[in-house]
């Protein structure tokens, strides 16, 4: 099983490449003269940011504002450049853990490679990319991250799903075509 451990990372952001509705979601690591990109799905990007936010909320109300940790994303840590070239994807990400190190103060992110079932059983230990990085680190991941799934396509207001557009057919209207300036 590679581990591509990063402790701490250079850089650690979530990017994406392509148009809105047909953008790939990438998370690179940077450091060490190493580049570790693997590839996720937009729901994944979306559901780290909100649960890295959730995490340092809790951690804040827990131990308070002595433990360094930010109620935002500090300015001077936002990260707006494209993604790391060359962007040769490692592996495409399955699930995804994190926590807290009460002993570091760093948030301490898993991002484990995707396996087939049949591979589960006789195959290798799938892929790891782990990064430890400052609470203010990962504010400013989960800011540039939201941001970034906030980038695409409207979405609907009835259903919540991306509109084309040309609309799209809506599960809240029976099937009836919404649009984007309204049903």
């Amino acid at each position: 099983m590679p581990v591509f451990d990063y402790d701490p990372p250079e850089r650690f952001v979530a990017g994406a490449v392509g148009q809105p509705g047909s953008r790939a979601f990438f998370l690179q690591a940077r450091g060490g003269g190493r580049l570790t990109t693997v590839a996720l799905e937009k729901s994944q990007v979306a559901a780290l940011a909100d649960r890295l936010d959730e995490l340092l909320d809790e951690v804040l109300r827990r131990i308070g504002p002595q433990g360094h940790v930010p109620a935002m994303a500090p300015a001077d840590l936002q990260d707006e450049a494209p993604l790391d070239q060359p962007l040769i994807e490692d592996f495409r990400v399955g699930t995804m853990t994190l926590g807290w190190d009460p002993e570091t103060s760093l948030v301490v992110i898993e991002a484990k490679e995707l396996i087939d079932d049949e591979d589960e059983i006789e195959g290798p230990e799938p892929a790891v990319l782990r990064v430890h990085i400052s609470a203010k680190s990962a504010r400013a991941f989960s800011k540039r991250a939201l941001e970034l799934v906030a980038a695409g396509r409207p979405a609907c207001p009835l259903c919540g799903q991306p509109l084309e557009a040309e609309g799209h057919i809506c599960v809240r209207l029976n099937g009836y075509r919404a649009g984007r300036g309204g049903v």
